[in-house]
């Protein structure tokens, strides 16, 4: 029986590359005889390459037409496009002989909602708007939540009972301030993993000073694997709006997920798993970006400065 070959293209980041996990597991186990590809960059190839589901992973290096001519002779049947940019689009355009299904990312409807505070967003998930793609071939949701394979080699073993807490996040608005993370820690007991990249390794020093010897600072020790595996085996997982944070949901992680300038409207909240948000829904300002900045626009930081931690 001759394989039906589908190509997902979703390049960035982490958090949605991980949020198109079932779309990928659905295809290859509902669909018959699927042979499932999907491209990326290079810098997330950690994200497909232990995915049981992918047959076959392109990575983007930096010529888009030796890409193309790549997946061009692959001879698609279907395209399922979870990015749906320019250079997808240029990808569907260059590839026209495979049927393409696109996912609807609302721009619209996000502009609506950060500039005139008007909130036309579906309550849905943007899981299940990942899956609306494949609907008319189908393929619809197994509600079982998104994936992360951890290979053996990255599995961290730790001997003691411990929160865990990314500290980071790919902007500063949507981060909190080191002095609020350690008030944080301080109201917490037992031993608190920090978990990030060497751009918190400052951070995570002044909070491990402030509170002592119940912190173990893992920020900037571990690649993302051996993260996740250090989140695997935590109580829980406390987080801003972060690759994390899905990574967390696929485990089966409970997360305290802290929102600051942007909202989990937008549809990227914790998947198919137990979690609290915690987030200012005082503020007229917020949100003020559907992604993030390098400093709050308005110089007050309020959506993070004055929010509740009492959890």
């Amino acid at each position: 029986m001759k394989k039906t070959k589908f190509l997902i293209l979703r390049f960035s980041s982490i958090g949605d590359i991980v949020l198109t996990t079932p779309v990928i597991r659905c295809i290859k186990k509902q669909y018959p005889n699927a042979e499932v590809h999907y491209a990326t960059k290079q810098s997330f190839k950690v994200l497909v390459e232990n995915n049981p589901y992918i047959d076959q992973y392109h990575l983007l290096g930096k010529s888009l037409n030796e890409f193309i001519a790549t997946l061009k002779a692959e001879n698609f049947d279907y395209i399922i496009d979870l990015h749906n940019n320019l250079r997808t689009s240029i990808i569907k355009f260059r590839l026209s002989s495979a049927k393409s299904f696109s996912f609807d990312k609302l721009n619209f409807k996000k502009w609506l909602l950060v500039n005139l505070k008007i909130n036309q967003m579906p309550d849905v998930h943007i899981v299940d708007r990942y899956l609306k793609t494949t609907e008319s071939l189908g393929v619809i949701n197994d509600n079982q939540g998104l994936d992360y394979f951890i290979p053996a080699k990255d599995i961290v073993q730790i001997n003691e009972p411990y929160i865990a807490f990314a500290i980071g996040g790919q902007h500063a608005t949507k981060k909190l301030p080191t002095t609020r993370i350690i008030e944080i820690c301080q109201k917490l007991s037992g031993k608190i993993m920090l978990l990030g990249g060497k751009e918190d390794a400052t951070a995570a020093e002044e909070i491990e000073k402030a509170v002592g010897v119940n912190i173990i600072n893992a920020c900037g020790k571990y690649n993302l694997n051996q993260s996740a595996s250090l989140v695997q085996q935590s109580a829980y997982l406390i987080t801003h709006d972060t690759g994390l944070m899905h990574i967390a949901s696929a485990l089966k992680k409970k997360v305290i997920s802290i929102w600051g300038n942007t909202v989990p409207e937008f549809g990227m909240y914790p998947y198919l798993t137990e979690f609290k948000i915690i987030e200012n829904k005082n503020l007229s300002c917020r949100p003020c970006s559907k992604i993030g900045y390098s400093k709050c626009p308005k110089g007050h930081f309020k959506c993070m400065s004055e929010l509740n931690l009492d959890f």
